[in-house]
């Protein structure tokens, strides 16, 4: 009975971690269309399940002293999905934007500084934002996110402003 058990575990584990796995295929709809010509982009894709996630970032939110509130916003995530793209060229990009307002997204910001575009574009239901996009543009690289959960248009202000104030770049590249 024993073995039976930890078999099923074990079963468990590697199904619940399998779509953890990095792909080199588009994990995003208008990226997985075998009639467009991407030239010679790669892609890398990087869908990582929350139930896997949300612990491990709100401990290391609690840890560095995070306010409560933000640690509360990462409750309200539901899936995340990141894509990057090499060898991205510009018409991609304004064809995926184009994409993105057929999807219903509408554009809220773009921040622009040196070479980097950072986009951020919503798709809402009434109050409530069901998806983020988040796109970064810097030459000919590409990357995407895409957040989805139920968060409100102050959830996406403190978001926004926790980075500005945070300066996210120097705690990302620590």
């Amino acid at each position: 009975m024993k073995k039976l058990l930890y078999l099923f575990g074990f079963a468990l584990l590697i199904f619940s971690t399998q779509s953890c796995i990095v792909s080199q295929k588009p994990n995003m709809g208008f990226f997985d269309n075998p009639y467009y010509d991407y030239k010679d982009a790669k892609f890398t894709s990087i869908n990582v399940p929350m139930f896997l996630a949300k612990p491990i970032v709100k401990k290391a939110l609690r840890e560095d002293g995070e306010s409560r509130e933000l640690i509360n916003l990462i409750k309200k995530v539901s899936n995340i999905k990141v894509m990057t793209i090499e060898n991205g060229h510009s018409e991609m990009v304004s064809d995926f934007a184009k994409y993105l307002k057929k999807d219903n997204f509408e554009e809220w910001m773009t921040v622009r500084k040196e070479k980097e575009t950072v986009n951020f574009q919503a798709k809402q239901k009434g109050e409530e934002i069901k998806r983020l996009m988040i796109t970064i543009a810097s030459g000919s690289e590409l990357v995407l996110v895409d957040v989805s959960g139920k968060f409100t248009t102050d959830d996406i202000s403190r978001i926004i402003n926790y980075s500005e104030k945070n300066d996210v770049k120097k705690i990302v590249y620590k």
